[in-house]
């Protein structure tokens, strides 16, 4: 009886407190920045940088992997693909925990509201990581863990509201088509 109902609570207290999202929020200042073409995927030299280019780029300012490329730097030598440009002030927000597609929808609504004016923002990103050893993959096919357990996609929108949709699963998973 009293066994049962204290476990009850204590279950049900930690089972609301894991369900709600963790929100942190930083500042990057004097950000090198890839320059984006909305139509061009390849990216052409001294115009603009490539898909893959920016999602390497992506991937080192979310680790907070310096951009500098100095030699004494044991960590990483990567540098800023060119052409760059250094942006002033970059916000990044990161949420953890589980969220449903209704809410990231509502997120990429919210975040398009930054493209209204004063038009600071020529391009905004927003990644989606499930977890590495999350069960489930796109599709039928269960997650293969492997060695990193990729399963993530990014939406880059422009201003003008062209999109790109970028995604990374591990060898043994499927892709969404």
């Amino acid at each position: 009886g009293a066994e049962g109902s204290t476990l009850m609570s204590y279950f049900s207290k930690n089972q609301i407190q894991a369900l709600k999202p963790k929100i942190t929020f930083s500042t990057l200042r004097d950000l090198q920045c890839p320059v984006l073409q909305s139509n061009d995927l390849q990216g052409k030299p001294e115009e603009s940088c490539s898909t893959e280019e920016f999602f390497e780029w992506l991937g080192a300012v979310l680790n907070q992997v310096s951009l500098d490329n100095k030699s004494s730097s044991f960590l990483s030598t990567y540098c800023c693909p060119e052409p760059n440009t250094v942006v002033e002030k970059a916000f990044l927000c990161t949420i953890t925990g589980f969220i449903i597609p209704e809410k990231i929808i509502q997120l990429l609504e919210q975040l398009c509201c930054y493209f209204g004016e004063p038009k600071l923002a020529y391009w905004l990103t927003l990644t989606v990581h499930g977890f590495a050893d999350s069960p489930v993959s796109w599709r039928e096919s269960e997650h293969g863990f492997h060695k990193g357990g990729e399963n993530l996609y990014n939406f880059v929108i422009f201003r003008n509201l062209d999109y790109w949709l970028q995604m990374a699963v591990g060898a043994h998973d499927d892709c969404p088509p």
